[in-house]
């Protein structure tokens, strides 16, 4: 591809912005539906609604130009996985081709109490639609599916330009069949840009492109002070139970800061914008009297510093809590690396810590469980200038680039498959989203300009395979 681009003309900005904003209703009609499909790919939850989903996937796609539309296996080990939709269109001599990529899987719903709607009927409201996977990512999928047709409208069925459309069905269970899917399936993916819709813009009413990504390392810790439990008024005193063990281990791996204390890790201060302290407490819901951990800009200690977490314990619970000193307890901590460090390195510094941390010579172990590389885009990329221009046309103001501090591990993957390929990091939800939370909801005006910003990007991309073929 080219190292600039020429911008479609103003005409073609106009028509597609009208294509989008009329198919307004028919778009939302469409999400609701999908929404209204409770497709979760935990083993815990009914597999046929994900075939469902697949299915409905499917049918939009089909009513495009493509020259293929298939529901393809995602493999686990010698099963087979969960279904994902793989629509294709092949590219004229010269074009590049486009790879957009979304999930039609969602998270459970949790407590329905906590909703105020119905978490599997789409209902607008104020401006947002409210529903599970609303945003994440079924407004994705959707995004694709209004820009492709807005696109395929104005510039008709062959405009040259290859596209690509990889809706993945399981990436809320974290993706476990992803890397063989794409051994198996490598040329059917096989794209010079690629395009993944599934992260966030700045606040409403300003588009962000998502330009790094923290990576994780995930593992469980177990701290053993017994071979059985005993009595505490008898065996009280000279013996710690395990989970105050646990507690002071867990107390090691911040310091008075609250910044991570684990030797090793990588850490920067530099981010492009910065995030108000006022608006993060509030994005956050953080409570008032509590003090904001860590050093550094905000933005910085959410995107560039590493961030670890306890997501959760094993002790005995209080309703069945006896006097009784607990022979083990143990935590599952999740570390968020920043862009640059080495996962496995990383890993190694969580375990070394641990280890070498046992309070009162308690017995440590920690088991790695998840590795997941960092990211960080070329935003001097050719792909990273069409869609900051992309987003400006379709937003009426300037896009900022950003971070995130989320990982999305398979993105490194697709950089080491197709190390050529430029990856976009796209996205429709909000600080005001919920994603995997209660009441999980969309802004449909920012829904809509995200359809219009991808139907230009892919015209762009069109127009610079037409300058390559002449």
């Amino acid at each position: 591809m080219a190292t600039d681009f020429t911008r479609p003309s103003s005409d073609t900005v106009d028509a597609l912005r009208a294509s989008v904003d009329g198919s307004r209703d028919i778009l939302l009609e469409e999400l609701g539906s999908l929404v209204a499909i409770p497709g979760i790919a935990w083993d815990s939850f009914d597999a046929a609604d994900l075939e469902r989903s697949a299915e409905a996937v499917a049918g939009l796609l089909r009513g495009l130009p493509f020259d293929s539309v298939e529901i393809l296996r995602e493999p686990r080990g010698d099963a087979a996985g969960h279904p994902a939709v793989v629509a294709r269109k092949a590219a004229a001599p010269g074009y590049p081709t486009i790879l957009l990529y979304a999930h039609h899987d969602v998270q459970p719903p949790g407590k329905r109490e906590l909703w105020n709607t119905e978490p599997f009927e789409a209902v607008e409201k104020d401006g947002r639609l409210w529903g599970r996977g609303a945003a994440d990512d079924k407004a994705g999928v959707m995004v694709h599916v209004g820009a492709l047709r807005a696109f395929f409208e104005r510039i008709g069925e062959h405009p040259g330009l290859g596209v690509t459309v990889f809706i993945e069905g399981e990436e809320e269970a974290g993706s476990p069949g992803f890397e063989d899917f794409l051994a198996a399936h490598r040329d059917k993916l096989a794209a010079d840009v690629i395009v993944i819709a599934d992260s966030a813009n700045w606040e409403v009413g300003v588009p962000a492109l998502t330009t790094s990504l923290r990576g994780v390392v995930g593992g469980i810790v177990e701290v053993s002070v017994l071979d059985h439990s005993v009595h505490s008024g008898m065996f009280g005193g000279p013996v710690l139970d395990a989970p105050t063990l646990l507690s002071r281990l867990i107390a090691t791996l911040h310091d008075d800061d609250g910044a991570v204390a684990i030797a090793g890790l990588l850490s920067e201060d530099d981010t492009d914008v910065d995030y108000d302290e006022d608006r993060f407490r509030e994005d956050a819901g953080v409570l008032d009297s509590v003090q904001l951990a860590g050093r550094g800009s905000i933005s910085s200690r959410l995107w560039t510093q590493p961030a670890l977490s306890v997501t959760g314990i094993d002790v005995t619970d209080v309703a069945t809590a006896s006097n009784t000193i607990a022979a083990t307890a143990r935590a599952k901590l999740s570390l968020r690396i920043a862009p640059g460090q080495d996962e496995r390195e990383a890993g190694e510094a969580l375990r070394k810590h641990v280890e070498d941390n046992a309070p009162f010579g308690a017995h440590v172990s920690f088991a790695l469980e998840e590795t997941g590389p960092a990211f960080r885009a070329d935003t001097g990329a050719v792909s990273s200038q069409i869609a900051l221009w992309a987003f400006e046309q379709a937003w009426g103001r300037p896009a900022v680039t950003a971070g995130m501090g989320g990982s999305i591990p398979f993105t490194a993957t697709l950089t080491r498959a197709y190390p050529e390929a430029q990856i976009l990091i796209t996205g429709i939800e909000d600080p005001d989203t919920r994603a995997h939370s209660a009441n999980e909801s969309l802004h449909i005006g920012d829904f809509l300009h995200a359809v219009t910003a991808e139907a230009l990007v892919l015209a762009a991309l069109a127009q610079q395979g037409e300058r390559s073929a002449e």
